[in-house]
């Protein structure tokens, strides 16, 4: 028989701990099954690139800039798609960098993981 210690009371008003022994388990939006699971949009912009040096035409899921299309040379010239690029934010190889390694850190990057997408037709060609 073991002998009584003076432990306290897990279950106990004062016991201040944690409620369990085990740790929380992460969730991911990605993972999440069923009829509550997102689906994450996709947009595409005109926006100035690396210092204001090039208009890229700049893809985005829910916000966050993924990948780019480079537009030919005479895009510079083009005064409407510089009128759209000025209305937008200027992004740097840096921006886009950190936001693409954060989305596969989360998973949720569209070009490495499948994805539901409200708007798969938006994606870039190749």
């Amino acid at each position: 028989m073991a002998e009584s210690v003076d432990a306290p009371d897990l279950k106990s008003v004062d016991h201040q701990g944690r409620g369990s022994s085990s740790l929380p388990t992460r969730i991911t939006l990605n993972n999440l099954k069923g009829k509550n699971r997102m689906k994450y949009r996709i947009d595409a912009r005109y926006v100035w690139y690396n210092e204001g040096r090039m208009i890229v035409l700049m893809y985005f899921i829910q916000g966050l800039p993924f990948t780019f299309d480079e537009l030919p040379d005479d895009g510079l010239y083009d005064l409407s798609l510089i009128e759209i690029a000025d209305c937008e934010r200027r992004w740097e190889p840096k921006d886009v960098y950190q936001a693409s390694f954060y989305l596969i850190d989360e998973e949720m990057h569209p070009l490495m993981f499948e994805l539901e997408l409200e708007n798969p037709e938006c994606m870039p060609s190749d």
